[in-house]
């Protein structure tokens, strides 16, 4: 009888060393690695991939030009949102991990994904955390049971709650589901995996397993993964890896004056092999469940009834191929320290000490006695380079104490010099900002003026941060 064998497995990355280290080589983790059994006598993850390619004879293999390209590979979702963040649809035999906070409805997006989407084969609901009546009772309140047609879009999907792959494999291989709804990869275990549910082996097994069925099935698999705390997706960085795309979905606290106080939902992708990672989907929880928001225009706008308070600016940014305005608030308080500090989590604080830099050296502005704080109404993450110049007009007001006119829209890039340099799709940013009433557009002078006709919007090109400030303020 072999004695039992030990290895030390790294619970960051899935890496496997024969003894025991402080830090993983692989993925640079402290006190990551943990003691495991080694499987052996061929019952191991492998076993089960050895014994499938016996009997089949070599591989073979295909010229790349006689391959024949596949243009009808998506299908749609049946949520416009959702579709623009995967790129037009979901692309057969891919897998899309799909990562967030507790509650913040990835389980209702699945569900209403699996009810609306335009298949013509079946759909498994796979749930290692919930009861069949759960899911239904859900289904129920979101109000999935038919559409205005009277169709039922339940009666497609089919559900199994387990995390056993052995189990999950039969029931796939009986159904032949077109699309695959799996909740959640955490609680997926098989026996070849090891004894022990929600490992790191397990994970990376069994989602291995699922994508190489969808490969195979002409299907679809949509993956629900915990976060920890620091916000990524929970387990080994081999499942991104495995996978095609990887959403993530983020949530802003509700805020009293924005559209109503609507609670929004961001949906991102932060790997897409078949789409951008630009993308945003937004969406507002209601009673329905998760409701896509497709005008965007005022979502993100404070509502007053006087013009705008010193230190807040309307900036015209791009989210993928679209225009979002929004609300760049700043404040300026004597720093309470020996070194001034920057509060900002919405947009990144290095960028924000940048631009407090080139006001201070081209406007004599000073602010390096000052703590700054920035804020961006609605809780949108904003890391397009158009904002820059309406966080220096914002950063201007806060500091001077006089507000920007209520009617003005501002996009730009500014650089180290106080130069504005131009920004991509500059005609759209106006356009929008027409549509919504804005009387003026500040921006950097472009290399040849947009169409004017039909424009609304009196266009307010500036060479420098000084120009900029000149047009917004005259002689004051």
């Amino acid at each position: 009888m072999k004695t039992r064998q030990l290895v030390y497995c790294c619970s960051s990355c899935g890496h496997e060393e024969p003894k025991w280290l402080g830090r993983c080589p692989e993925c640079g983790e402290w006190n990551t690695l943990i003691e495991t059994a080694a499987v052996s006598n061929g019952k191991g993850p492998g076993s089960r991939r050895e014994s499938r390619g016996k009997g089949r004879g070599l591989p073979q293999s295909w010229p790349l030009a006689s391959v024949e390209s596949r243009d009808g590979g998506r299908i749609s979702s049946g949520i416009a949102e959702l579709d623009r963040v995967l790129g037009g649809g979901i692309m057969k035999r891919s897998a899309i991990l799909v990562g967030g906070e507790p509650g913040i409805g990835k389980s209702t997006l699945l569900l209403q994904t699996a009810a609306a989407a335009e298949i013509k084969g079946r759909v498994l609901y796979i749930s290692g955390e919930e009861s069949a009546g759960q899911i239904k009772l859900r289904a129920d309140r979101l109000g999935l049971a038919g559409d205005s047609a009277g169709k039922n879009n339940l009666e497609r999907i089919e559900i199994i709650c387990t995390g056993n792959l052995e189990e999950i494999e039969m029931t796939l291989n009986a159904v032949k589901p077109s699309l695959i709804m799996v909740d959640s990869a955490q609680t997926l275990f098989s026996a070849d995996a090891g004894s022990i549910p929600g490992t790191v082996s397990q994970m990376k097994f069994c989602s291995f397993e699922l994508i190489s069925w969808v490969k195979e099935h002409d299907a679809a698999l949509f993956l629900v993964a915990h976060i920890t705390k620091e916000g990524i997706i929970a387990g080994p960085k081999m499942l991104e890896h495995l996978v095609d795309t990887v959403l993530y979905f983020e949530q802003n606290d509700k805020t009293a004056g924005l559209s109503g106080g609507q609670d929004c939902r961001f949906l991102r992708a932060s790997k897409n092999r078949f789409g951008s990672v630009d993308e945003i989907g937004i969406f507002t929880m209601g009673e329905k469940g998760l409701i896509p928001v497709e005008d965007t225009g005022t979502l993100f706008l404070v509502r007053r009834e006087g013009g705008l308070p010193a230190g807040v600016a309307t900036a015209a940014v791009l989210e993928g191929t679209r225009t979002i305005l929004v609300e760049i608030q700043a404040l300026t308080i004597p720093a309470k320290g020996a070194v001034s500090r920057v509060f900002s989590d919405k947009i990144d604080s290095g960028r924000v000490s940048r631009v407090a830099a080139a006001l201070e050296k081209h406007l004599g502005l000073r602010l390096s006695d000052q703590d700054l704080y920035v804020n961006v109404a609605g809780g949108i993450r904003i890391t397009e380079v158009g904002v820059e110049l309406a966080l220096a007009c914002a950063l201007y007001s806060a500091r001077t104490g006089l507000a920007l006119p209520s009617g003005l829209a501002i996009a730009g890039e500014l650089s180290l010099t106080g130069e504005l340099r131009p920004v991509s799709r500059l005609a759209g940013r106006i356009k929008t900002a027409g549509n919504l009433g804005f009387a003026a557009f500040l921006c950097p002078a472009p290399e040849s003026p947009p169409d004017a006709q039909g424009q609304t919007t009196a266009l307010k090109p500036a060479r420098d941060i000084k120009s900029a400030i000149k047009l917004i303020y005259g002689n004051q």
